[in-house]
């Protein structure tokens, strides 16, 4: 069976880091994008960074770009996204998801994702 579990979420202060992590079972990450995903109270999921298993490329939402890093275990069944400078807008559930491996110009492509899993909260605030 196919599954993703994220784990890692929790309360912080703004500025502080975590790492979330998506384990995977049944399959392992190789020849996909891995996608992390969020959303917050009251607003519509939206991507976050697509990581491409084939080279390590990986595409940032311009808000995170500099602050958040997703990295793929040698093992190819982890991904980890590391979380700097958290701010109080980084507050969301955090989804992980695997798709077909696509790449454009502009990188990694998360557009049609087949497995997610269930999502850990990440809460900012002092």
């Amino acid at each position: 069976e196919v599954q993703l579990v994220e784990s890692g979420g929790g309360l912080v202060q703004p500025g502080e880091s975590l790492r979330l992590s998506c384990e995977a079972s049944g399959f392992t990450f190789d020849n996909h994008v891995i996608g992390w995903f969020r959303q917050a109270p009251g607003k519509e999921r939206e991507g976050v960074s697509c990581l491409s298993s084939s080279d390590g490329n990986t595409y940032y939402k311009p808000s995170v770009l500099g602050r958040f890093t997703s990295v793929l275990d040698n093992t190819k069944t982890t991904v980890f996204l590391q979380m700097n400078s958290l701010k109080p807008e980084d507050t969301a559930v955090y989804y992980c998801a695997v798709g077909p491996l696509k790449l454009s110009i502009a990188g990694p492509l998360c557009t049609d994702m087949d497995y997610w899993g269930k999502g850990t909260l990440v809460t900012v605030s002092s």
